[in-house]
């Protein structure tokens, strides 16, 4: 129900056209009241504190959807963000987004590097250890990224924490979160991704038959479903779960394979569908510039494989043991 409604609005509200508009500058007001008033930034707080109490499994379609319409908004930050601050912080009313990391320079100053919606976001949440700390992005200097479309930035808050929230022991969660989060929206794209690809090799017609005809294309078109098919299991199974959170070795796996299938994704694409794949004016390069970016945000797979690979080791026991455990 929830996922079919938040499909609803997406398909009205979040055209390519809105998207473009708020990659080069616009309001994200509209869009993000029309996703705020339908009541969808409490699907996984708990009932007892006005929330939906949804369980991870059935937030997962959710969070593809978001990456399927390549939200330029945070809104999916947003819902886990407000998760994990809880009953114990005033929720603050606005976007709220999820940093990467978090430094404090010499003089005091707090610096997010790379924030994904940096650019805007009214709220950051960071760890600071084992507390969070919700820091407003409108006392922030913002840095953008320079990445043609990007909403990413680097923020910068002075030395200066009058405005800064502390909230005690749920930091390590942040981390976890945004790995299995940013898991799901690669794979809502990359389904997109191949959907188009599909499409375009059966509309497109070259020497007297169409693209998906000849075998090298359908070789290419086979690889393609296959990681897509990997990388959304792998996705998935960092949901199915009966806890509050992802286990953080499920989250660790399912943001190294989409990660890893992101890459291959877009390039497969875009070989297929030559020069108009990168035309401003065709979809394609709005769902495969996210690919690259989600990709490194929280961590690529280079960053993962290293927690991944040190549990293997300490377990002891066979690959095909160690992913049934997991």
């Amino acid at each position: 129900m929830f996922a079919q409604a938040i499909e609803d609005i997406l398909q009205d509200q979040c055209t390519p056209a809105v998207v473009r508009a708020i990659e080069a500058g616009g309001s994200p007001l509209k869009l993000w009241q029309a996703l705020q008033g339908a009541g969808f930034l409490e699907l996984i707080a708990p009932e007892a504190a006005g929330g939906a109490g949804l369980a991870l499994a059935e937030l997962f379609p959710i969070l593809s959807s978001f990456g399927r319409y390549t939200v330029p908004v945070p809104v999916a930050q947003t819902i886990v963000a407000r998760a994990l601050l809880g009953p114990s912080c005033a929720m603050p009313a606005g976007m709220i987004t999820l940093a990467a990391a978090l430094r404090r320079e010499a003089g005091g100053a707090i610096v997010c590097p790379l924030t994904p919606y940096g650019q805007v976001a009214d709220f950051v949440l960071a760890r600071d250890g084992d507390a969070l700390l919700l820091l407003p992005a409108a006392a922030a200097q913002r840095e953008a990224s320079g990445v043609h479309g990007s909403l990413a930035a680097t923020l910068r808050w002075p030395d200066d924490e009058s405005a800064v929230t502390h909230v005690p022991g749920a930091g390590p969660l942040l981390p976890v979160f945004a790995a299995a989060l940013h898991a799901a929206l690669l794979s809502g794209a990359m389904t997109r991704v191949f959907e188009m690809t599909l499409q375009h090799c059966n509309d497109r017609v070259q020497f007297g038959k169409t693209l998906g005809k000849f075998q090298a294309v359908q070789h290419q078109l086979s690889v393609m479903a296959e990681h897509v098919a990997a990388a959304s299991m792998a996705a998935e199974a960092a949901f199915y779960t009966d806890a509050a959170a992802p286990s953080l070795l499920a989250a660790a796996m399912a943001k190294s394979r989409t990660s890893e299938a992101a890459v291959l994704v877009a390039s497969i694409a875009h070989a297929l569908h030559g020069a108009i794949g990168v035309a401003e004016e065709y979809d394609l390069q709005l769902l495969t510039r996210r690919l690259h970016e989600w990709r490194i945000a929280h961590g690529s797979e280079a960053h993962w494989n290293v927690l991944i690979g040190n549990s293997v080791l300490a377990a002891d026991v066979s690959i095909v043991d160690f992913v049934r455990s997991v």
